[in-house]
């Protein structure tokens, strides 16, 4: 009987008429069978795998593609907004420019640039005197020949002009200085105490605030008439000093300081004076900087106060001066009027990112 025989990788001889031998074979196909099996099911796995892969990067691409085209796409926009934005600032800054120019310029230029706009003629018929325009205007920026006589005058030999600037800053400053303080206790009292009279005066605040000046302008002065401090600064101070736009400003940044941080201050046992002190003014430096830019800009521009509640003109401000120089001393307007920009402009330019900071303020606390 011969037997059939097989050498295994280890050269040693398998005998296919063992009952063991076929047990193993079987096993070995079934694994063979099962490892097919799991390949087949893993590769659609590892393929998906590779799929999640490349997605990212598709995307990716997809993505930039996108951006170049509405990039490419918004350009014209951009330059069209650039243009009409470049032509609304210069139409804003020519009145400026051109003020600044013509204070360098001699009475004799002036007038030949502008011909006889500012001068008057009498009408033969009934003899008043009525003004008119010339045909010909000539807007220059730059002059033939810097004068600085107007200067001179205005510095040195007219004190008047001088005066009325010192007036100005007389009557702005206060304003400026005490309704920032008073807006900041009122402001506090009305974010931190709740209650009904609490919210019927802040009301009335309101309604105050929307009213136009001219409406207030009578109760002013029957209110400084009795006060007897009618035709002195005062008159003005006192009104600007208790203006209810300030303490509106003031209470709504107020307010967003957070509530947690006062009853961390209370649990260290802290008086309403050092929360008031010690957290609400440092963390409304922003809008306090932005209240009293407006507050400045909005006194240094009053003419309607001056006016009715001084009688006396040595009191009364540049704003005022400026629309009573006579008509042959043009040179000397436009120097004065340079001379009045400066301190609005300066003030502006050295607190515009407080001003920024104040308005874009959210009452959130840094650290």
């Amino acid at each position: 009987m011969f037997f059939k025989s097989k050498k295994n990788k280890d050269n040693s001889i398998l005998n296919y008429d063992s009952p063991e031998l076929f047990l193993e074979e079987d096993e070995m196909r079934e694994a063979e069978a099962e490892k097919a099996e799991l390949s087949e099911n893993e590769s659609p796995e590892e393929a998906t795998d590779e799929q999640t892969e490349e997605q990212p990067e598709e995307q990716a691409k997809e993505k930039l593609r996108k951006k170049r085209y509405h990039k490419k796409r918004s350009l014209p926009r951009k330059i069209l907004l650039t243009f009409i934005a470049a032509i609304f600032a210069i139409s804003f800054l020519l009145p400026t420019v051109l003020t600044f120019a013509n204070s360098f310029m001699s009475e004799q230029e002036i007038n030949s640039n502008y011909g006889l706009i500012f001068n008057d003629y009498t009408n033969t018929e009934d003899g008043s005197i009525r003004s008119y325009r010339s045909e010909r205007v000539n807007l220059k920026l730059i002059p033939d020949k810097v004068v600085g006589t107007q200067y001179e005058t205005v510095m040195l030999k007219s004190p008047d002009y001088l005066m009325k600037f010192w007036n100005s800053v007389l009557l702005t400053v206060p304003i400026m200085i005490f309704q920032i303080v008073t807006a900041l206790g009122a402001a506090y009292c009305f974010a931190r105490f709740r209650g009904k009279i609490r919210g019927i005066i802040f009301f009335l605040y309101l309604i105050l605030m929307l009213m136009p000046y001219q409406v207030t302008l009578v109760p002013n002065y029957l209110v400084a008439s009795w006060l007897g401090i009618l035709d002195t600064r005062w008159s003005i101070i006192l009104p600007g000093i208790f203006a209810p736009f300030s303490v509106y400003l003031l209470t709504k940044y107020m307010r967003r300081i957070p509530i947690s941080v006062i009853e961390s201050a209370k649990l260290d046992g802290a008086s309403e004076w050092n929360i008031f002190w010690h957290i609400a003014i440092p963390l409304c430096k922003g809008p306090i900087a932005s209240v009293a830019i407006l507050v400045f800009i909005d006194y240094w521009n009053m003419v309607e106060q001056p006016l009715i509640m001084l009688s006396n003109n040595s009191y009364h401000p540049l704003s005022v001066f400026l629309s009573q120089i006579n008509s042959g001393e043009i040179g000397l307007a436009f120097a004065v009027a340079t001379i009045y920009m400066v301190p609005p402009i300066l003030i502006f330019l050295y607190g515009e990112e407080y001003l920024v900071d104040g308005i874009a303020y959210s009452g959130s606390v840094k650290g």
